[in-house]
């Protein structure tokens, strides 16, 4: 006959049963379904009390937790989160520690549980991380020895009108210093707003950027009119390798929580976009704790630069001995009876030539060198370029002929 599937509670069923009937004792039916005295009873027991429900399993949890975080405190980690949605759980306790620092908070692995069972938590994939690439560039071991500047991608305000946020963060506090939103991402829009941020926190010693305009062009050195006006403040132009933004992780960082508190969705116009940038800025530098500061506030580390902004813009000065020409309102010098042109971004300024070789002369703006002209093809060859590698059109290829003046 073929076999009868049984389940734990057909077996306490049938226990029961053989139980009731008086035809066993209980220390036959301990032997017969291989349990202890002690285990019949309680069932024994249940059933009495409880009827076929009292046989169902119950829960071993301990009815109470000596370590569980008290209701109040699990409440109050909650309520912080609602008020800083876009924290996690390790800026929540960080904040509330500071704030009520006589508690005892639990672990933020804790407090993400917490959070968790609130559905306040919501799973990420995880991206694949581009490996960092290295440069030269100058250490960010204190405030103002680099900032950062970019323009966070564009998009329409509630009136259909584009909006690109302008940024500038310390790369060593993390210090928001300036988000502003323009209409356009030109030098005439730009300027006036690191004007301002000079004049508010002094000078940094490098300004961090990407390859886009304003910060870069495709001309000589990369020039534009905003870095060349970065070299006579005497502060250095970084750019970031294209197609890296990873070099400027810190600052791309601060741009994805940017985007999730002022701009999804957008708001109704510039003027509301504007006072969501400032609330941001106050909530990112005084309040919000890093992770990466120790769970500070960027504010609580950032101190102004000890490098004035000048009253005027210094002109670019050289030793008394060099070749020095002068870059006309077209972007051409005049040499040797000839017009070689330079870049419009230096036009008004003066270029140093320095021989290297027979016919060869390096050219430079301030301490920067620009490239090589070479007096034979009446051509500047952009610095790095390498034999048997296609040259990028660094600057305005014109023909041998020479122009005379």
């Amino acid at each position: 006959m073929p076999w009868k599937e049984t389940c734990v509670m057909d077996q306490k069923m049938q226990m029961i049963g053989d139980y009731l009937n008086g035809e066993y004792t209980i220390t036959q039916l301990s032997t017969t379904y291989e349990v202890s005295r002690k285990t019949l009873y309680k069932w024994i027991r249940r059933y009495t009390m409880e009827g076929p429900s009292g046989l169902n399993e119950r829960s071993r949890a301990p009815k109470s937790h000596p370590d569980a975080t008290p209701l109040e405190k699990a409440r109050e980690i909650v309520a912080t989160k609602l008020k800083h949605q876009r924290w996690g759980p390790k800026k929540v306790i960080a904040w509330l520690e500071e704030h009520q620092p006589r508690e005892r908070w639990p672990a933020a692995s804790t407090a993400g549980e917490i959070l968790r069972r609130a559905g306040l938590v919501a799973s990420r994939r995880r991206k694949r991380r581009t490996p960092s690439y290295t440069q030269p560039f100058i250490e960010c071991d204190r405030p103002n020895a680099v900032w950062s500047a970019d323009f966070k991608g564009q998009f329409r305000t509630g009136d259909g009108k584009l909006c690109y946020p302008l940024t500038i963060t310390d790369n060593n506090s993390r210090y928001l210093l300036c988000c502003r939103g323009l209409s356009r991402p030109t030098f005439e829009e730009t300027q006036p707003w690191f004007d301002w941020s000079f004049k508010e926190y002094g000078l940094p010693e490098a300004i961090r950027t990407d390859n886009g305009a304003p910060f870069a062009s495709v001309g000589l050195g990369g020039l534009t009119r905003l870095s060349v006006w970065f070299i006579k403040l005497g502060i250095r132009p970084e750019r970031i390798k294209p197609g890296h933004p990873e070099q400027n992780g810190r600052h791309e960082r601060m741009h994805r929580s940017l985007k999730e508190a002022t701009a999804n969705p957008p708001k109704c116009d510039i003027k509301e976009q504007q006072r969501a940038f400032d609330e941001f800025i106050q909530e990112h530098d005084f309040v919000r704790p890093h992770e990466a500061l120790g769970q500070k506030t960027p504010a609580s580390l950032y101190y102004p630069s000890l490098r004035p902004y000048p009253i005027k813009v210094p002109d670019v000065e050289y030793a008394h001995n060099a070749i020095v020409r002068k870059v006309r309102h077209n972007g051409e010098i005049k040499w040797k009876g000839h017009l070689i042109y330079v870049s419009e971004a230096l036009a008004g300024e003066p270029v140093a030539l320095k021989q290297k070789e027979e016919q060869l002369w390096e050219i430079r703006f301030s301490l920067y060198p620009l490239g090589v002209l070479n007096e034979l093809t009446g051509r500047i060859m952009p610095l790095g370029n390498q034999p048997g590698r296609k040259l990028l059109p660094m600057f305005p290829i014109r023909s041998v002929t020479y122009v005379p003046v």
